[in-house]
């Protein structure tokens, strides 16, 4: 008798030992690592003929430099390049996001600087999303608009919302489109 109580003890701690590690693995989370999908998106711009408001082709902005206001930090990938589209950082801490966007940007022989800069402001509103225990939490902004400093001289004719939605959560599709 002795000797089946011994088993039933072996097998009692096998299956604790089992059923500890079974409640462990309920524990973590199959997307435990992060995916750039799950980041806080960029708000993407795209640029058109203001001369054919419905063509569906975009235009390129010759020379565009993307500057922040407030800093000196050019954004990488926008200093006196080609693009037809732009792919902008949001503030997460602020409701108000501004950026210099020139146009046919150049220096001369003076250091001074020449084309066309334009100020735009992005406004909206932050809302916290819940992702995973691993990846925390992204921003999604809400009810964003864009407007343009008019200082006179503005290459920037228009700017429209490319969907109803005004939501910027997914960077892959483009939320606005400026008419130059």
């Amino acid at each position: 008798m002795l000797y089946f109580w011994k088993e039933d003890k072996i097998i009692m701690k096998k299956i604790t030992v089992a059923l500890l590690l079974f409640l462990t693995l309920l524990a973590c989370e199959r997307d435990d690592i992060c995916s750039e999908s799950n980041t806080t998106a960029r708000i993407k711009i795209a640029f058109f003929d203001a001369n054919l408001p419905n063509e569906d082709a975009p235009k390129t902005v010759f020379k565009l430099r993307v500057q922040g206001v407030g800093n000196d930090n050019v954004l990488e990938g926008y200093n006196a390049t080609d693009k037809s589209d732009m792919l902008l950082p949001l503030k997460t801490t602020e409701n108000t996001t501004q950026y210099k966007v020139h146009k046919n940007y150049s220096v001369d022989d003076n250091d001074n600087i020449l084309g066309n800069e334009d100020i735009i402001t992005i406004s909206y509103t932050l809302e916290q999303e819940y992702l995973s225990r691993a990846c925390g939490y992204k921003t999604v902004f809400k009810n964003v608009t864009i407007t343009v400093e008019d200082d006179g001289n503005t290459w920037i004719q228009n700017i429209l919302p490319a969907n109803d939605n005004l939501i910027v959560d997914n960077e892959d599709e483009i939320h606005y489109n400026i008419y130059h």
